[in-house]
């Protein structure tokens, strides 16, 4: 009889899941296995065979070049699956980890052995794929389902590789009875601790997991052999293992960076064309001045494209230009999004579009904005940059943790995502904030979140680097706190009228201690294109004022309280947050652009010791 078909597609995910859950050398739990997704070495084959989608986003594009590569050339939208033979179209996943549990006999083995068969027999039943151990317990056996084995090892640099059970249970050294021991996994299911016993069955040797968990269990595991498994390749690395759990939430933290596509204003047009041609203009007139200019930029075609500009903008430009193997990072990416929600004149594009009110912000909420924004249409960009494991990457210091690679060469490409959507922007106050910041810059509430970010840091940086270090790099300020939490409360809010689930809102924190001090709320629903409007229309004058009065009046009291009220940092707990919780402030992080740090209500309303920058809604 013919052997039946075996087919390669093993499971789905949403584009969104690949850049926020587990994405390129995260492991992903499928239905009957786990699996790990390969780097863009692997996906090259399956880009070679589908239609490959470019994002066009300079910005992003500028800022992913520096950050990974100067050989990106382009931005590339995850692939989507096809629904017909035409093109091996998906990502590339590998069984990990590869040792199996057989749910039957509880017997330990890797996949690349003999014990355990790959089973995938209906197409359009992906979720069907599992392995099996075949003839469990003999001839006549009933074939079992095999399961992983949830345990791997990390190291701070970021390396994955799988628990070494032989070694572990053998106390590192080999069997003594057979050069392939079979080994067991029986797992007691402990409510206290880790109490799953490996076995040999070769030599009876026996050890319990618990003895290599933890900081402990470091000593009695191997130094990290420097594997990759999603590049299919190790190096170089001598440093302690970790045992951890496939699932953990500190497996896999993505670096991503996400920009708006709004039109650039002048200053900023005229900065890219100048970066755009800067080989050229080196070459003809890049030593000339302003009235020489004039004299050439109708005839010189060199100069054609700055023809809307005048010479004596296209000089300053020129003198303010810092060569791309000078720059550390590509600029403020916030300036250009700020630029344009504040305008005078809002611009528009193809990708954003956004009014504002004739009659301005409403009467009731002048005392708190200076600007209302309904953006009817925007686009968020993302691309990815790589991961770390053990510590999430920090958005203010990216350097901090180290971030794994996610190509074996100099990727050429980086995986990206975009977001159509609608939003919110409210603008602040900023000479009133500045005030009120000098008020309370000595508080004690201010110094507990200030002491608590620079024990945060220095805890971070134990066994990541080495040179100087500032404890205080990357602190937001307080006025960040005030829009920060001000944002989660309407958040909260609008979640209850605009036909999205809070967790579909983003948030983006408009702030620079200067003239700097808005937010954007808008919609982040994936993989998706088109809005539904709710959002955009609570903007309008007598919904804002309702839903920023049952934000202000709800920051009021919390089902916490007072345990809520009172809680400020203190040593040695890791928050960074004053008075907030899950019952009032926090929200998915994926809707969070900090990960539900730097809030205290006592900053927005009264909580009775006269700390709000906000009055009291009435």
């Amino acid at each position: 009889m013919a052997a039946r078909q075996q087919f390669r597609q093993v499971g789905s995910a949403r584009p969104s899941h690949l850049m926020f859950t587990g994405g390129i050398g995260g492991i992903v739990d499928l239905p009957n296995f786990a699996a790990l997704v390969g780097g863009l070495d692997d996906w090259e084959p399956f880009y070679r065979n589908s239609d490959v989608r470019i994002v066009h986003e300079k910005r992003l594009l500028e800022l992913t070049r520096k950050r990974l590569s100067q050989s990106v050339r382009e931005l590339r939208l995850i692939p989507l699956s096809d629904d017909d033979d035409r093109a091996l179209v998906g990502v590339p996943v590998r069984a990990f980890p590869s040792w199996l549990r057989c749910t039957r006999c509880n017997l330990l083995a890797p996949v690349w052995g003999e014990a355990f068969t790959y089973v995938n027999y209906k197409r359009t039943r992906p979720d069907l794929a599992v392995f099996q151990h075949q003839n469990c317990g003999g001839r006549r056996g009933l074939d079992a389902k095999a399961v992983p084995a949830r345990f791997v090892v990390v190291c701070d640099d970021g390396h994955l590789d799988e628990f070494p059970y032989e070694p572990f249970v053998h106390r590192g050294s080999a069997c003594p009875k057979a050069e392939y021991p079979i080994l067991e996994m029986v797992d007691r299911a402990g409510n206290r601790q880790v109490d799953v016993r490996i076995t040999c069955k070769s030599c009876n040797a026996a050890r319990n997991l618990k003895d290599a968990m933890g900081d402990t269990g470091r000593g009695e595991l191997p130094n990290c052999r420097g594997r990759h498994p999603h590049l299919h390749e190790f190096g170089e690395c001598r440093a302690p293992l970790q045992t951890i759990v496939v699932g953990a939430s500190n497996l896999w933290f993505p670096q991503t960076v996400s920009v708006l596509s709004v039109p650039p204003d002048d200053e900023d047009r005229l900065r890219g064309l100048v970066a755009e041609h800067e080989e050229v203009l080196r070459e003809t007139v890049w030593s000339v001045d302003a009235k020489t200019l004039a004299g050439l930029m109708r005839h010189m075609p060199a100069l054609k494209p700055f023809l809307d500009f005048e010479p004596e903008q296209l000089r300053a430009a020129m003198d303010a230009h810092v060569p791309a193997s000078d720059q550390r990072e590509a600029g403020d990416l916030q300036a250009p999004e700020w630029k344009a929600f504040t305008a005078e004149k809002l611009p528009a594009n193809e990708y954003f579009t956004a009014v504002r009110d004739s009659e301005g912000v409403p009467d009731p909420l002048k005392p708190y904005f200076t600007d209302v924004v309904q953006a009817e249409r925007l686009r968020e960009v993302r691309a990815f940059h790589g991961f770390t494991r053990l510590d999430a990457p920090d958005p203010e210091d990216p350097d901090l943790v180290p971030v794994a690679r996610i190509s074996r060469g100099e990727p050429t490409w980086a995986p990206a995502s975009e977001v159509f959507g609608e939003g919110i922007f409210l603008r602040l106050n900023s000479d009133a904030l500045r005030t009120w910041e000098a008020r309370v810059a000595d508080e004690e509430a201010v110094e507990r979140l200030q002491a608590a970010w620079r024990n945060f840091r220095g805890r971070r940086r134990s066994r990541r680097r080495g040179g100087e270090f500032d404890p205080m790099a990357g602190w937001p300020g307080i006025g960040y706190v005030v829009l920060h939490t001000l944002s989660h409360l309407l958040i909260r809010a609008i979640a209850l009228e605009c036909g999205y689930n809070s967790a579909s809102l983003s948030e983006r924190i408009y702030y620079d201690g200067n003239d700097r001090a808005g937010l954007l709320i808008y919609t982040a629903v994936p993989d998706a294109e088109g809005t539904l409007g709710g959002l955009v229309s609570l903007a309008e004058a007598g919904s804002l004022t309702r839903i920023v009065g049952r934000a202000l009046t709800e920051a009021g009291r919390c089902s916490s309280d007072p345990v809520c009220a009172d809680h400020l940092p203190a040593d040695p707990a890791d928050s960074l947050h004053g008075a907030a919780c899950h019952a009032c402030l926090f929200v998915s992080e994926t809707t969070c652009e900090r990960g539900n740090r730097f809030l205290d209500r006592r900053f927005v309303t009264d909580l009775g010791d006269g700390l709000s920058f906000l009055e009291p809604w009435r």
